[in-house]
């Protein structure tokens, strides 16, 4: 677990924090998808009280396709949840037992038609961890070649190919929000600074 905690924490201080403790709970609703369940639970204060808790089925995958000339290829959909249209990189969801980069692979050509030579893993994260235990694994796509795209029935998908600098400028002001996307963007501008990209990749994403 070490590597799991920040510089200025430790596991033996860890060790000593309280923790939630979940004393029933019941599910009120399920699909294929999410469940949902209400949980009595003693908080880390030792205060009783209720919780509602969204559990994933599957984890959630998110590739940025970022070509040589340092233009990136997105895909624009209509979100039910906030009822607006979304321009974002491409991802999905991923089952337990199927490898991540694996389902990173699918979305990719699913959703772009492309297909990538070179993958990097380039950031984890929780995404709402307050009521979900969902989680995100975001790689990095290059070395692109173009195919046949595979929408699931469900997605009405329009497509772009915008420069990283118009894209992370749409990310600062708040035109692209998408949480998969704004972290990719904001992770890969962070390499291309920091030295983490070939040189060729971090002069097109920093031009």
């Amino acid at each position: 677990m070490t590597d799991l905690l920040p510089p200025w924490d430790d596991e033996a201080t860890a060790a000593q924090r309280a923790t939630w403790k979940s004393l029933r709970h019941q599910v009120v609703f399920e699909n294929p998808w999410i469940r949902i369940e209400s949980h009595d639970v003693i908080a880390p204060t030792g205060r009783e009280c209720h919780y509602g808790l969204v559990r994933f089925a599957n984890r959630a995958v998110g590739v940025l396709p970022l070509f040589d000339d340092g233009t990136v290829a997105l895909v624009g959909q209509a979100r039910f949840a906030l009822g607006t249209f979304s321009w974002e990189m491409p991802e999905g969801g991923v089952p337990e037992g199927e490898d991540t980069l694996d389902g990173a692979k699918r979305e990719l050509r699913e959703e772009t038609g492309y297909t990538a030579h070179n993958w990097q893993e380039i950031l984890r994260f929780d995404m709402s961890n307050s009521v979900t235990d969902e989680v995100a694994v975001l790689y990095l796509a290059t070395g692109l070649k173009p195919g046949e795209v595979e929408p699931d029935e469900t997605e009405n998908l329009f497509a772009a190919r915008v420069p990283f600098s118009q894209l992370l400028k749409a990310v600062i002001m708040g035109q692209v929000r998408d949480g998969l996307t704004v972290a990719s963007v904001l992770r890969v501008h962070h390499m291309a600074v920091s030295g983490e990209l070939p040189a060729h990749l971090a002069d097109a994403v920093l031009r």
